[in-house]
């Protein structure tokens, strides 16, 4: 019986190999994974496309560039209490107010400009904290600030997020979740813990578009797993043969996932990789409302939680989102309809997005490519009563998700396994 075990599950995984040697032995397959490692090589150079400007006012680019600005960040590095912020005004003031700055000539502005690129992203933070309103964004504002406004910079947070709930969003939230929100930003623990996070901020970029690349590569590779047996007219073998209904579906399933699994984790670490190894991974520790790009986030999350919920998003997303493939494959009998699926999923919704109302906001927001952008996700005060409890849109992605994926695998078995020759 032992020896029948171990010959039943050579079978199947040698069956499983051959559905994923047929996905990559076609021109189409190796093309397609062509494409995807050109855009990784894009996207890298994009994301690595960072610039200093020396004390002559002139602009460097490549590893020098790297080096010199993070050793400029670095002298910044420490929590980002009272009297940091009341340096950073000073600095920001002087720079502002010195000749250079002051003179009609671009090259001597550079000059300028170069002295205060160490706290070029804490004075981004300054513009968001001290701006007129929760929505709004000005540059300049932090030119205005004097020392003495230090003391409000945290409280500033919570306090334009008071005022836009009782004014322009008045209407968008119920009383539960204006508290949530509310409490959300009360709970965060302060002063900021800061430090150069020129990587994960670059990594963070672009790394929706990484993902829905990935995503549709995988859709085209799987999306011809079930449906290429009757466009070869091999089906009539395929189901009359011993296992043909079962291990070998089964086999199907497993090379769909096999080849999900190894194809989005190679892809993202190799960029997550990259762009780290080239720009540092510092700040990891830190939260996310340390770069102000995440200043209004309400989950209280570190820079390396943000990341993780990323690639574990991304990939529960191309999970999904691939199988549908397989499934819309398996009952349509169509490669072509199903590598359809995953553009529909994730370019669809960014046309709805035009139509402004909550109702129609709630339910994009629970759509599957929102997993394939966590990182916008977690800037969006999209809200959900579940339980008795009021939560975020990103941990009911991950746990909706993850469970229609497994429901998806069942389906899919008993679709293809059920279905007529010819």
């Amino acid at each position: 019986m032992y020896f029948y075990i171990i010959l039943v599950r050579k079978r199947v995984k040698n069956m499983m190999k051959y559905e994923i040697k047929k996905v990559f032995s076609r021109t189409g397959g190796r093309v397609a994974l062509l494409l995807l490692l050109a855009v990784l090589g894009i996207t890298c150079f994009a994301a690595l496309d960072v610039s200093y400007v020396n004390e002559n006012g002139e602009t460097e680019t490549g590893p020098s560039a790297i080096v010199k600005l993070k050793a400029a960040q670095k002298e910044w590095t420490g929590e980002l209490d009272e009297e940091t912020i009341r340096q950073v005004i000073r600095k920001n003031r002087q720079i502002r107010e010195s000749p250079e700055a002051k003179a009609d000539n671009i090259h001597l502005n550079q000059i300028a400009y170069s002295r205060g690129q160490g706290i070029r992203e804490i004075r981004d933070l300054l513009n968001c904290s001290y701006g007129e309103g929760f929505q709004e964004y000005d540059y300049y504002r932090a030119d205005s600030l004097t020392e003495e406004d230090a003391g409000s910079f945290y409280t500033n947070r919570t306090a334009l997020l008071a005022d836009w709930l009782d004014t322009d969003a008045k209407e968008q939230f119920s009383g539960a979740e204006k508290a949530f929100l509310l409490a959300q930003y009360e709970e965060l623990e302060t002063p900021f813990s800061y430090d150069y996070m020129k990587g994960w901020t670059q990594l963070f970029q672009l790394a929706p578009t990484v993902i829905m690349v990935i995503t549709l590569v995988l859709g085209y590779l799987v999306g011809g797993i079930f449906s290429n047996e009757f466009l070869w007219r091999s089906d009539a073998i395929f189901f009359s043969t011993l296992h043909g209904r079962s291990k070998a579906t089964a086999a199907k399933i497993r090379a769909g996932f096999c080849i999900v699994t190894v194809v989005y984790w190679a892809a993202v670490l190799l960029y997550t990789a990259v762009i780290l190894l080239c720009l540092g991974a510092d700040g990891w520790s830190c939260p996310v409302q340390a770069d102000w790009v995440s200043w209004k986030c309400f989950y209280h999350i570190s820079v390396l939680g943000k990341y993780l919920l990323i690639v574990s998003g991304g990939y529960i997303g191309c999970l999904f989102i691939s199988f549908l493939s397989m499934l819309v494959s398996a009952k349509t009998r169509s490669t072509v309809i199903a590598v359809t699926v995953p553009f529909v999923l994730i370019f669809v919704p960014s046309f709805l997005a035009n139509i402004h109302s909550p109702a129609v906001s709630r339910i994009l927001g629970l759509l599957p490519d929102q997993l394939l952008q966590v990182g916008t996700a977690l800037n969006l005060f999209s809200l959900y009563f579940i339980g008795g409890k009021t939560v975020g849109s990103v941990p009911v992605l991950l746990v909706l998700y993850a469970v229609l994926t497994a429901v998806l695998l069942p389906v899919l078995y008993r679709e293809y396994m059920g279905k007529e020759i010819g």
